[in-house]
């Protein structure tokens, strides 16, 4: 193994009085993909938008690249390491969060030029290079409104990786799609994962997992429970909550 391009030590996060995570400890390697499955309300959601810092930890240290950042900190130093973090990693969440009154091109120029303070030559260029990665250049031209839900994740997707981050982060990608969109995205994820991207991707899409995933990580009450190879976990799960949670997701399918 070598040097962890995240990793996460002692995680905590309290709402209020509310113990949301629970000393979570998880390395993510160059060029693997992680995949997290746990109940609703596990915290699997929370875990990635604190090491991210859309939440800010409440115990512990989230390092990305080499970049540590310790939780609780304050000040101007503190707000420059989350800026600095957020710029290695893309995240793509639930929903789309697409601007509506601007073209697709323009949605995934925007992050480059507003943030990076790119041009808009070389932004535009690399926006159409990631539109044409997930199979979307030939929409730049439209709005939203004019796509489909799994075309606006496809955007979505390429609008993170034109800021080139180190590591993306996926928050159930598909799970506000309809069944028969769902694929087009899932396409696209293996994609990056034969490209080497680094991903670690909450999911409950088990079929993904098997065929992509190096690793399994799974999330109980806020603790990290298991982890191991998919079909180690998938087959011959460890904890009793592994096994109900499993039953769970055949059960829906």
């Amino acid at each position: 193994m070598g040097t962890p391009i995240i990793k996460v030590t002692n995680l905590s996060k309290y709402f209020g009085r509310l113990h949301v995570l629970k000393g979570i400890n998880l390395e993510v390697q160059p060029r693997e993909v992680v995949c997290v499955i746990g109940r609703s309300g596990s915290g699997k959601s929370t875990m990635l938008r604190c090491i991210n810092f859309l939440e800010e930890p409440s115990e512990g240290e989230i390092e990305i690249h080499g970049l540590k950042i310790p939780a609780g900190g304050k000040g101007r130093e503190h707000y420059k390491l989350i800026h600095e973090a957020r710029l290695l990693t893309g995240m793509v969440f639930q929903e789309f969060n697409l601007f509506p009154h601007m073209s697709i091109l323009e949605n995934v120029m925007e992050a480059p030029v507003i943030v990076k303070g790119m041009d808009h030559a070389k932004a535009k260029e690399i926006a159409e290079m990631n539109l044409a990665r997930v199979g979307m250049l030939f929409k730049k031209d439209e709005y939203p409104n004019r796509i489909s839900g799994g075309q606006k994740q496809r955007v979505a997707i390429a609008r993170a990786l034109a800021m080139q981050p180190e590591v993306m982060l996926f928050d159930e990608p598909t799970s506000a799609l309809d069944p028969e969109l769902i694929g087009e995205v899932l396409e696209v994820m293996k994609g990056l994962a034969k490209e080497g991207t680094t991903m670690l991707v909450v999911t409950h899409e088990m079929g993904f997992a098997r065929e992509v995933a190096d690793r399994m990580v799974v999330m109980n009450e806020g603790e990290l429970i298991e982890e191991g190879e998919p079909s180690e976990v998938l087959a011959h799960p460890k904890h009793k909550q592994t096994q109900a949670l499993l039953d769970r997701y055949r059960t829906a399918d």
